[in-house]
């Protein structure tokens, strides 16, 4: 009986002498807090940002149908982000984030309280859409709207969304180039689309994109990566061409479209052919481009008419840059447009107009 009771008792004197604490009867004391001092100016800075704009930033939940077999479906949930327009409930995001959505919930704070949402518009064309609150908070606040026309490569941007589903997350980076071409519906393009470094990821889609002041300057709405994920390549919409767009949801529930009322031929059979520009295959009657005396491929020879290689001395090869220079000239101006016809250049002037009426 004695044995363990040494045993044990040089297992205790080990311990001891291991753990001097352990003879003070109690764990370690916690160390003490160094003191930090206030944030550096440009870190107050951030945080002061994100603590406004954050309350705009809405996280946004959809339910689709999606086919599990031959004769059957299911629900499959998607999820993005947006911004808080107007105090009316009026919210912003792209619209391949409700494409297909047969209900749609937003949420506003961090307790992920869904709101029901219905959607009153949307622009494919521009990869934007707007839902209304059904039955909007009384503390809504609208994002404070910037402009895109003074942006510069360098200026420092900051991107809130929901990537991967994790709520009002931060990323910083830069405007890394302005005026690119972002491919949306078949054949069309937006014009003047931001390029930035800030982490955009699956998720950050119809999210935010500020500057320094906290402004609206983009709604992001692409990556460029092999992987899928962030590869320091992401685009957003220009604020100037969302602040035009919205608008237009809201009261008609579509956008204008500008054009000059004709049909161009698939790039991919002009690219066959070696044509570089925008080959007219048909004119509408009575429409501008009529009135200015293009002409369109020839339905019993195949004759080649008019080609489009530049709008207003701006070149165009595709479909995608002639829609994009439109839309820069603006509904209700006129176009410059560079003709090619029989080898011959020539210049004429026409209306762009809304051909959606």
């Amino acid at each position: 009986m004695k044995k363990p009771v040494l045993i044990l008792a040089a297992a205790l004197s080990a311990v001891a002498a291991l753990a001097p604490w352990a003879q003070k009867g109690g764990a370690p004391e916690p160390r003490a807090v160094a003191p930090r001092g206030p944030l550096l100016p440009h870190e107050q800075a951030l945080a002061s940002l994100f603590e406004s704009a954050a309350p705009s930033v809405a996280y946004i939940t959809t339910e689709r149908l999606q086919r599990t077999g031959f004769f059957t479906a299911g629900l499959a949930q998607g999820a993005g982000s947006g911004f808080v327009w107007d105090r009316q409930g009026h919210v912003v995001t792209n619209f391949h984030v409700l494409d297909g959505a047969r209900s749609v919930t937003v949420s506003l704070d961090a307790s992920g309280k869904p709101l029901a949402a219905k959607v009153v518009g949307y622009a494919e064309d521009y990869d934007l859409a707007v839902v209304k609150l059904v039955d909007p908070p009384k503390n809504l606040k609208p994002i404070p709207v910037g402009t895109s026309r003074e942006l510069r490569i360098g200026q420092s941007v900051f991107a809130i969304g929901n990537p991967f589903g994790l709520s009002r997350t931060l990323t910083t980076g830069i405007v890394s180039a302005l005026d690119r071409h972002l491919p949306t519906s078949e054949f069309r393009e937006i014009a003047g689309a931001i390029q930035t470094d800030a982490a955009i990821n699956p998720g950050n889609s119809g999210g935010p994109l500020l500057d320094s002041a906290g402004r609206l300057i983009g709604v992001n709405t692409a990556i460029r990566s092999p992987s899928g994920g962030s590869a320091g390549v992401g685009f957003a919409i220009p604020v100037d061409l969302v602040n035009r767009i919205v608008p237009q949801l809201i009261a008609r529930g579509k956008a204008s479209l500008p054009g000059i009322g004709i049909r161009a031929v698939d790039p991919v059979l002009a690219a066959r052919a070696g044509i570089t520009g925008v080959v007219v295959a048909q004119v509408v009657r009575g429409s501008p481009a009529a009135k200015a005396g293009l002409t369109g491929v020839n339905r019993q020879t195949g004759d080649v008419g008019d080609v489009i290689v530049a709008v207003n001395g701006r070149p165009v090869e595709t479909m995608g840059t002639f829609a994009a220079e439109l839309d820069r000239a603006g509904i209700g101006t006129e176009a410059e447009l560079t003709l090619v016809r029989d080898g011959k250049e020539r210049k004429v002037r026409v209306q762009v107009v809304d051909v959606r009426g």
